[in-house]
């Protein structure tokens, strides 16, 4: 871990107006090396069942894939890939031997100790890096409406009340396999904020709006604000809603 921050963080998850949860969530420090965490963040679809074996079966598979990384040796954006390819693999296998249809995102980032991070995602779960307040950098969905605002026929506050918000041009689980795009960011630094959620939350703010609760708010606080936030503006019409927050917080001097 490069000197000048060390790392807080928290998770959050609440199922909303909903009778089940089909959002999981998870942050891992690694078993070896300190300093090197992955985050995963999956948002289930599918029925009562079928959605939250999709998002359990994510979490399994990033599980067993972090505990044989070696940040020494292995790829992590491959390590990312390779967790989402075989996620997607096993919902398939599992929608075969069953009559529903397990459907998932994800959103995953993992910060080696050195300080570089990697993300990947699928689907309309989100990641933010922000640094103070200031966005720097957040994913794109993978839905149609995300494709009308690139086309500018939307905007984003326009994509967020569209009747066809929720149709996803890609996910884990489906015939045709996920569209996954990864990022890279060379070096973190103090001041610095990862965010991964779910569309339960997202919806609700603005990335100015985020980007100031996050810099003002401990990891903890913050999940907890933006959790009461998100369903306090959902007038109990609130989907599931997950988050993880990272922040690099400078040391003491």
């Amino acid at each position: 871990m490069p000197q000048g921050y060390r790392l807080s963080a928290s998770t959050g998850i609440h199922k909303g107006d909903r009778s089940y949860q089909q959002d999981q969530v998870i942050l891992l420090g690694h078993p070896r090396i300190k300093g090197c965490v992955l985050a995963v963040l999956a948002d289930g679809m599918g029925g009562l069942s079928g959605g939250r074996k999709a998002s359990d079966q994510v979490i399994l598979t990033a599980r067993q894939l972090f505990e044989r990384y070696d940040p020494a040796t292995d790829d992590a954006a491959a390590a990312l890939m390779q967790l989402i390819q075989e996620a997607h693999t096993v919902i398939k296998l599992t929608a075969i031997s069953s009559e529903q249809e397990p459907h998932s995102t994800v959103a995953a980032f993992l910060i080696n100790s050195g300080g570089d991070c990697y993300w990947a995602h699928a689907g309309d779960s989100r990641i933010y890096h922000f640094h103070g307040s200031q966005l720097i950098k957040r994913t794109l969905d993978h839905s149609y409406v995300q494709t009308l605002v690139n086309r500018g026929k939307l905007t984003e506050e326009q994509a967020k009340l569209h009747p066809q918000s929720n149709i996803l041009m890609s996910c884990l689980g489906t015939e045709s396999e996920p569209v996954i795009a990864v990022h890279f960011i060379p070096q973190l630094h103090a001041g610095d904020v990862l965010m991964a959620c779910s569309d339960g939350l997202w919806h609700y703010f603005d990335t100015d709006e985020m980007g100031s609760i996050l810099e003002r708010l401990t990891a903890r606080e913050a999940c907890e604000f933006l959790i009461e936030q998100a369903r306090s503006r959902a007038h109990g019409g609130g989907d599931n809603l997950s988050l993880v927050v990272v922040k690099l917080e400078p040391l003491a001097t």
